[in-house]
């Protein structure tokens, strides 16, 4: 029987990115390494090398500005940034990068120009962007933002881990003086952005959201300000499909590498996640239309709302007294993500552009200061504008072009190969794709408007991955010849394909150590290749598995269970519906209703064939079984906690139903003893 504690505590690890620690399958581990072979880490061959040293000539590497920018205004940093939790464990470090101060150039296993952002990103600790206005950066992936009011401090965004923001509010009150917090802004659902807000302040602190704002501004209380929807997406995103977007993000932001040359350099929005303590709040007030003023602590704050750009829910942030806008994560000084690796729905390219220009229509002639969530700020009206302007350029360009090359009848591979930005777009630092790239973005543009098929129909109904395989390998022939093959093209340098070609194998036959191993160091010389910090953890992770197994994240971050209460009842019936096990009631037929006074909603669910339906707001005349509850009891149910049922839950009717759908609940939340496999079957 699984406890409800123990259960929304696991949960709460997916709200992070991270998986919870599986151990390692034997069957997994290859075997004896072929001739010539070996699992080690290579460096860069003469072809990735020659690739690299390009890149000088391709850009302006005598343009310093942006590193000029990522470290202006630096009021203080210890010398040595390495936090750890309670236990001693070591959940975010800066002294992992300290090798870059080696190097007076990229090495040879390193694209430069992601060598660059992760040397920008090194700069660390607390800086001045005008007086009033001051960040902690480098203390997690996102950056803690206060601004001065006539008393004490609004706070902008909190980090990802409780053990980081607290971390940056000492180095503020260290050099600053000690000042309350009078609110919290949080801009955006993600979880790197809200995660810390509990070593920023005390949730017995936190304002009466039944209250006006003005009267939560009034009473001595700390509101907590974010956009309309917020709540529903910061709890629903990582859910429903949590256990994979945490397998995933482990690849995406390369839990498992060690940052070094041949390892884990930047992440083009950061050093990477940290793996501390997640917390969450509630908000007390959402914003719900563009334009809208508060002014808090003497500070008059306008509220510019930007909805389905980085974030389902989103908004930037106008400060007139400084002539500074706040820009979220809408801009950061890079190319960002119109899909993101670890999984999401896409987003929209044109009207992120759109919101970008609209700021650039409100505010455009009275910035003098852009700053954001990730990375550094932009100084002086002409700069700032061209940033925005060239920045929704980007986006726009990239949505256009491909619904260009769509309708020349071109699929989503053939475009991602063939576009290209602009060369003057393209020269912009801040433009540059080290978290999402030109090719994924019209990727994802694509599959916004045409969907999955490319419209030929040998691809509407494919084998299976592993099937295909086989017979690849069956009309090749020898595997021996192709592995030759294979190998010979790899000394000519065509990692693309050779890693294409060998991981075929590896789906034929996963025990194949010289195609696994193979596999993987093409792969690796594509990860030092790339530009993008995600792409380079993502080759680099899927060589690492090839080479050592089917592995997992040592350190995952430790979550609590308030942001999981947060759910509504609609929401936890959905999640009910992915974990049923649907086989084993595919024969089942009733219905049951379900009362929550404490939320005074009631709810009818029909088991109807092994699928959940809900029916909102209504109950059956004749149900075949009944609840009450209150609404947090139907984690109980969720995971089959009978204990915590029979405390918590009102029968009424065949409560062998009850039962019979409790016992089908997968576990919850999905766990396997070992994470799905990515790059073998």
């Amino acid at each position: 029987m699984k406890h409800l504690s123990s259960i929304l505590g696991a949960a709460a690890l997916l709200f992070a990115g991270l998986a919870p620690a599986p151990s390692v399958s034997a069957d997994q581990t290859p075997g004896k390494t072929a001739p010539g072979m070996t699992a080690d880490v290579k460096p860069a061959t003469s072809f990735t090398a020659k690739a690299n040293a390009s890149v000088y000539g391709e850009l302006d590497f005598g343009n310093r500005q942006e590193h000029e920018f990522a470290t202006r205004g630096l009021i203080d940093a210890p010398e040595k940034l390495e936090l750890k939790d309670e236990n001693g464990r070591i959940i975010w470090s800066q002294a992992a990068y300290a090798f870059l101060d080696k190097f007076k150039k990229a090495p040879e296993s390193a694209n430069p120009s992601l060598w660059e952002n992760t040397v920008n990103n090194h700069a660390y600790g607390l800086f001045k962007v005008v007086d009033g206005i001051y960040q902690v950066r480098g203390y997690d992936m996102a950056n803690l933002t206060v601004v001065r009011g006539r008393t004490g401090w609004i706070v902008f965004d909190t980090t990802m881990c409780v053990e980081c923001s607290r971390a940056a509010i000492e180095l503020i009150e260290k050099n600053l003086g000690k000042f309350p917090v009078k609110a919290v802004i949080i801009s955006h659902p993600h979880v790197d952005h809200y995660g810390g807000i509990a070593g920023v302040m005390d949730k017995e602190d936190r304002a009466d959201p039944s209250q006006p704002i003005e009267q939560q501004l009034a009473g001595g209380k700390i509101p907590i300000i974010v956009p309309k929807g917020f709540t529903e997406h910061a709890v629903k995103e990582n859910v429903y499909a949590g256990k994979a977007m945490s397998r995933r993000a482990n690849y995406q932001y390369g839990v498992l590498l060690t940052p070094g040359p041949e390892g884990r350099l930047a992440q083009g929005i950061g050093m990477g996640q940290s793996t501390g303590t997640v917390s969450f709040m509630a908000p007390t007030f959402e914003i719900t239309k563009t334009g809208e003023k508060i002014t808090i602590d003497g500070v008059e704050l306008e509220f510019p709302l930007t909805p389905g750009t980085e974030a389902p829910a989103e908004m930037n942030t106008w400060i007139p007294k400084y002539r500074a806008l706040w820009v979220a994560e809408n801009c950061t000084a890079t190319l960002h993500n119109l899909y993101t690796l670890r999984g999401a729905e896409v987003r929209d390219g044109a009207a992120w552009a759109g919101y970008i220009t609209e700021a650039v229509t409100r505010y455009g002639r009275e910035a003098e200061v852009t700053f954001q969530s990730h990375n550094w700020p932009h100084w002086g009206n002409k700069l700032v504008n061209d940033y925005l302007v060239n920045t929704a350029a980007v986006y726009k360009f990239i949505n256009d072009q491909t619904l260009t090359y769509i309708n020349q009848g071109y699929t989503s591979d053939e475009i991602a190969n063939m576009i290209s930005l602009p060369k003057a777009l393209a020269a912009n630092w801040y433009t540059r794709p080290y978290y999402g790239t030109v090719s994924h973005d019209s990727r994802a543009v694509y599959q916004k408007f045409m969907g999955w098929y490319d419209g030929n129909p040998v691809h509407l109904n494919p084998l299976m991955p592993t099937a295909r395989a086989k017979k690849w390998v069956e009309y090749l022939g020898s595997t021996d010849n192709v592995l030759a093959k294979a190998r010979k093209d790899f000394e000519n340098g065509e990692y693309r394909w050779v890693a294409e070609i060998t991981n075929t194998l590896v789906f034929a036959d996963p025990k194949n150590t010289a195609a696994r191993l193979l596999c993987a160091d093409a792969l690796e010389q594509l990860g030092y290749q790339s530009e993008s910090g995600p792409w380079r953890n993502e080759y680099l992770s899927a060589a690492l598995e090839l080479r050592n197994g089917n592995t997992h994240p040592a350190s995952p971050a430790k979550g609590g269970n308030d942001q999981l209460m947060e759910q509504t009842a609609p929401m936890i019936f959905d999640y009910m519906a992915i974990v049923l096990n649907k086989e084993a009631l595919q024969d089942a037929d009733f219905v049951m209703n379900v009362t929550l006074p404490d939320v005074n909603e009631k709810h009818m669910l029909r088991v109807k064939n092994g699928v959940l339906l809900v029916f909102r707001d209504t109950l059956s005349d004749s149900p075949d079984v009944s609840i009450t509850c209150p609404k947090n009891a139907l984690f109980g149910i969720l995971s089959n906690d009978r204990d915590a049922v029979a405390k918590n839950v009102k029968v009424e009717g065949k409560a062998e139903l009850l039962t019979l759908l409790m016992k089908n609940m997968m576990e919850f939340p999905i766990r396997g003893s070992v994470p799905f496999n990515i790059v073998e079957p």
